[in-house]
């Protein structure tokens, strides 16, 4: 299951490098696939395929978010999410909209950075 921020969030920031992934951004900020990843091209669900570092629509222009497909909940990398870990008002929490088991997390993870 990825993390979602909720909009209790505060825009403090202390999520963003905690992130393994880069999945995390500031509010209003284009996001790429190959940020933070070995991404260059990305296949997309319909078969066409898109460049790594093509700048996507930002999720929220309100709050920090996090990308959910770049998002493994730090399995992989940490005991839990570190973004939920240093978060101080606890805005950062389970995606239900996202629902993946730990081997579809530890797959994400080596998809993301080629291992």
């Amino acid at each position: 299951m990825a993390i979602i921020i909720t909009d209790e969030c505060i825009n403090c920031g202390a999520c963003e490098p905690e992130c393994p992934n880069t999945a995390i951004y500031e509010p209003g900020v284009e996001w790429t696939w190959a940020d933070g990843t070995a991404l260059d091209t990305v296949e997309m669900e319909d078969g066409s395929s898109i460049d790594g570092q093509a700048a996507q629509e930002p999720v929220s222009d309100e709050f920090y978010y996090i990308v959910p497909d770049k998002c493994t909940e730090c399995v992989g990398f940490h005991e839990e999410p570190q973004c939920a870990a240093v978060c101080p008002v606890d805005c950062c929490v389970d995606d239900p909209d996202y629902v993946e088991e730990e081997d579809e997390l530890l797959a994400k993870k080596a998809w993301l950075h080629a291992e």
